[in-house]
């Protein structure tokens, strides 16, 4: 994708981010918004979410999309720096490694090497938000040291997301400590942050709070019960065509 088209991409998402914002602070709907300007709601809700259009743009900053070439281009400057400048025997050596794409692609890439002493060195590539996510969701003391350090450099660059990372572990520690009698003021401390990703999940608690607060706090559990009746969906699945209830109901019976 050449700089003009990504620097139009880029500019178109900045403009259409202003003027779902500007019908937002209108009173617009969600709906209202996306009949006017001919988007799917999904868009306009992806759109009213991010507070600045830079979150909506990817890599560079320019809307570029990555390329299925990204993960394979640390392989092809190893080779390139052996000595392999063939960019058939490359593709095919990518391809044997489970590379999709096409040839073009493959010799694009190395062109810019043609005229240059040695290849640039690859731009870091940024953590997934698959895999922000699950060191968010996941204990502290739990996560290597690689991961702590580039999660810490990531909520340094993001301040909204490391006070979301706070309501997490606050949370957490309700579910792990059975404190339910303090599900209130979390809420309302989430609540005030004005965090657009909390809002579904406290609506979600709202709506059931007291069985909420008393799964946080009692002892009991629908474990057991989950794991029955899980285990006899499994007999169903194997018998299924080929028993009578009487022979299931002696399997779930008399299995240990």
């Amino acid at each position: 994708m050449t700089q003009e088209r990504c620097g139009r991409i880029a500019e178109r998402t900045r403009q259409r981010h202003a003027a779902i914002h500007q019908l937002l602070a209108d009173g617009n709907s969600a709906r209202a918004i996306a009949t006017e300007l001919g988007l799917a709601r999904n868009t306009v809700r992806r759109f009213a979410r991010a507070a600045d259009p830079g979150q909506l743009l990817v890599n560079d900053g320019t809307g570029r999309r990555p390329s299925i070439l990204d993960m394979y281009i640390p392989y092809l400057r190893q080779r390139w720096d052996d000595g392999c400048t063939d960019a058939t025997q490359l593709w095919r050596e990518l391809r044997s490694r489970g590379y999709p794409g096409g040839y073009t692609r493959v010799r694009d890439y190395l062109a810019q090497f043609r005229d240059a002493a040695a290849p640039p060195a690859p731009a870091p590539q940024p953590p997934k938000v698959k895999k922000v996510t699950s060191w968010l969701m996941t204990d502290p003391a739990r996560l290597t040291p690689e991961d702590k350090a580039q999660l810490t450099a990531i909520l340094a660059e993001c301040p909204e997301l490391a006070a979301l990372r706070e309501h997490i572990a606050a949370f957490a520690d309700l579910m792990t400590k059975r404190r339910g009698r303090h599900l209130e003021k979390w809420i309302a401390a989430a609540d005030a942050s004005g965090l657009a990703e909390l809002r579904s999940f406290i609506t979600g608690l709202r709506r059931d709070q007291d069985a909420v607060v008393a799964g946080l706090t009692l002892p009991y559990s629908s474990g057991v019960v989950e794991g029955h009746v899980n285990r006899i969906k499994m007999l169903k699945r194997q018998m299924y065509g080929r028993a009578s209830p009487d022979l299931l109901r002696r399997r779930i019976l008399l299995a240990d």
